[in-house]
């Protein structure tokens, strides 16, 4: 996937303008297609800046909890196999 030119926190940003200003005048300010800003709206309608840091927090987290569950389903597949050897 392309990483977007905006952070989250900007793109909030921008969606906040065009609340106030309206999809075409900020998507002509900042130089996106206003598809962009309705996707976004799509994505990010009812966050503030800090609900986005606090998502981009709880995703990564969540991404370190899952790698640490696979390992551990690893390990003990592995001792599941020894155990199951007869020496």
């Amino acid at each position: 996937m392309r990483k977007s030119r905006f952070t989250d926190e900007q793109i909030v940003a921008m969606l906040r303008e065009s609340d106030r200003d309206g999809v075409a005048v900020v998507a002509k300010r900042h130089g996106v297609s206003e598809q962009a800003i309705y996707g976004w709206r799509k994505k990010f309608g009812a966050f503030q800046a800090n609900d986005v840091r606090r998502l981009k927090q709880l995703e990564s987290e969540n991404a370190r909890l899952k790698k640490l569950v696979a390992e551990r389903d690893l390990e003990i597949e592995v001792m599941k196999e020894i155990n199951a050897k007869k020496w």
